[in-house]
Formats: C-alpha cells, structure tokens, sequence
C-alpha cells in the first residue's frame, strides 16, 4: 500500500512540477512581452516566440508521466517517487530559468538590440538539462 501511494504521489511530482515550472516561466517571459508591447509592438511575434520557449518544460513531464504510467506502481514505490521528484524539480527549476532568459531577451529586443537568435540559444541551455531529466527517467525505466 505505502509503494503504491509512493508511486502515485511520484508521478504527481513528475507532471505537476513540470507543469508549474512552464506555467511560472511563460509568464515571467509574457510579462516581459507586456512590457515590450508598450515600448516596439512592431516586434511582437519575437516575443510571443520567446515567451512560449519555456512550455516544454511540461511537455516533458507529461511525456514521463505517460512513459511511467505503464509500470508496476505497487513494485516500484520508491523509485517512482525518486524519478518523479528529480524529472520534476529539474524541469520546474529549467522552466523558471529559462523564462527568466526569455525575458531578457524580450526587453533586449524591445530596445532595438538584435538579441533574438542569442536569446534562442541561451534559452536552449536550461532546456538541455530538462531533457536530460526526461532522457535519464526513460533509461531508469
């Protein structure tokens, strides 16, 4: 009973940490582009970009979350309470820095600065790791 309940609250984890850290980065990035919109509207399909970057955070917690799903919750309580911890605050953490990237390059953009391509690719480096998250918790599996 106690793995099963283990099991459940891991998976919990995986795809609702995941989920609050997309939903935390889009909107410190769609505030930016709120702010941006005031300052070059004309630039608004760059930051509408840059804002939606940190939803695969998600993504990949509900990929896990549906690869996990399929086991023997009663068997592997443990495990899945470690894996769901670990895929999820890493993807919550990555979600939250990699809106906070965005941002930048929002406000960088809005003050005529060519940033969006370096934005993109810094962007790209806090998403590794949630990948690297999803990709470790798919090997364990």
């Amino acid at each position: 009973m106690l793995n099963t309940i283990l099991a459940y609250l891991g998976l919990g984890l995986m795809f609702s940490l995941a989920g609050v850290g997309s939903a935390i980065g889009t909107t410190i990035a769609g505030n930016a582009a709120e702010g941006a919109l005031k300052k070059a509207p004309e630039k608004s399909s760059s930051y509408m970009i840059l804002s939606a970057i940190p939803a695969t955070q998600g993504l990949y917690g509900f990929i896990a979350f549906i690869l996990w799903l399929s086991k023997d919750l009663a068997a592997n309580g443990p495990l899945y309470f470690g894996v769901g911890v670990s895929v999820g605050l890493v993807c919550l953490i990555s979600g939250i820095r990699q809106g906070q990237v965005c941002a930048n390059g929002i406000v960088g953009i809005s003050q005529g600065h060519n940033v969006m391509t370096n934005t993109m690719i810094y962007a790209a480096l806090p998403e590794f790791y949630a990948i690297l998250a999803l990709l470790a918790s798919i090997l364990i599996g």
